[in-house]
């Protein structure tokens, strides 16, 4: 499924765009056409690109406004060839995938969860016959989802991550079907979220820690995307639930950090350096617990003698890092699997709910207990 704009304005018809539509319509006049359309899309207040995708059917024009539009054409004797609505409605046999980074621009898409995750929707993708269109986008526009969707190049979309485009997400979701987000799950999001317990997951290797004696645990990583977030709130439950009971435990501390090796690195070292006491550090993903690893070591500290360090993500590095890494499991291939599954069901019109799926804690040495 392909479709127009979702906003009623703002958009620009470029030359090339303008030529396609006009032919696609089948006039003869091209001149007259293109007045005319742009005469609907004065008196509609929409812009011309809108009108035009209006005339194909496409649904990501809202069905009142659709319906304006349409009456508009017929009263100004303006025709829509067949043909145009046969080539709008054909199938690309071609999926995006899309990967916003508004969030954190140094992300490489060979972050090995990242490259783990794509790779496994690539093969699930192909395994259907579909082709991939992948396109990372590290300063997205406002309407940066509605262009992709509109320009027909796919027949659907799966977002890997919402980054900090959660609004642009809701808004597409309301008039597009064939969209698949991974990542957290927050109460009142409107679009198809394919991703792990997270917050669960983060209560659950933090009630690991207090449970292997630590008391002054510390948050390491970006809570700005949504399933950081999570975790980060399943580390604050638990803490608040395990301060019911126990004694000297440190309220919830968060340190931010850019989502690389390298900033887990220097948030540590400056953690050290201020001079603020802690036990553990509870990493958001796995990545950052080995920049984290890698700042405890050259300060000198033990772990977990000293320091206790856990992850996210039970990346193939983690049970070969040094020393071998307590961390939470994502079942990557599961996960590809479903949102693959879930975007063709979707594409087909089937107006699926979101899933969530479970994790689950593997314990390793770098946790052990206070010596």
């Amino acid at each position: 499924m392909s479709g127009g704009l979702l906003q009623d304005g703002g958009e620009q018809c470029s030359g090339d765009t303008a030529r396609n539509q006009l032919f696609l319509a089948g006039m003869e006049d091209r001149t007259k056409a293109a007045a005319t359309m742009a005469e609907i899309a004065r008196i509609a207040g929409v812009s011309v690109s809108t009108v035009s995708r209006a005339l194909s059917g496409s649904t990501l024009v809202a069905s009142a406004k659709r319906e304006e539009i349409l009456q508009l054409a017929r009263d100004s004797g303006y025709a829509v060839h067949p043909k145009a609505r046969q080539l709008r409605l054909k199938r690309t046999q071609t999926l995006g995938i899309i990967i916003p980074l508004g969030h954190e621009s140094a992300q490489s898409l060979t972050d090995p969860f990242l490259s783990q995750l794509l790779l496994q929707l690539v093969e699930e993708i192909t395994l259907r016959g579909y082709g991939v269109l992948l396109q990372k986008l590290l300063s997205p526009a406002p309407d940066w989802l509605a262009q992709l969707v509109s320009s027909g190049r796919a027949d659907g979309f799966i977002v890997v991550g919402q980054s900090d485009e959660r609004e642009v997400l809701q808004a597409v979701a309301e008039v597009y079907l064939p969209l698949v987000v991974w990542g957290g799950r927050w109460e009142g999001d409107r679009y198809c979220t394919v991703g792990t317990d997270h917050r669960a997951g983060g209560r659950a290797v933090t009630r690991h820690l207090i449970d292997r004696g630590r008391r002054q645990l510390v948050f390491l990583g970006s809570r700005r995307p949504p399933e950081i977030g999570l975790r980060y709130a399943g580390y604050v439950e638990a803490l608040n639930e395990a301060s019911q009971s126990l004694a000297g435990l440190a309220p919830p501390r968060a340190v931010e950090t850019r989502l690389t090796m390298n900033g887990a690195d220097d948030a540590v070292r400056e953690l050290i350096a201020s001079g603020v006491t802690f036990d553990a550090l509870v990493c958001a993903t796995d990545v950052i617990a080995f920049g984290a690893l890698r700042a405890l070591a050259a300060a000198g500290r033990t772990v977990p003698g000293e320091v206790a360090v856990t992850g996210y993500d039970d990346l193939p590095l983690a049970s070969k890092a040094n020393p071998p890494l307590t961390t939470i499991r994502q079942d990557v291939a599961l996960a590809a699997a479903t949102m693959v599954e879930r975007l063709f069901r979707r594409m087909d019109g089937h107006d699926l709910p979101s899933v969530t799926l479970p994790t689950e804690l593997v314990v390793r040495e770098s946790s052990g207990d206070v010596g």
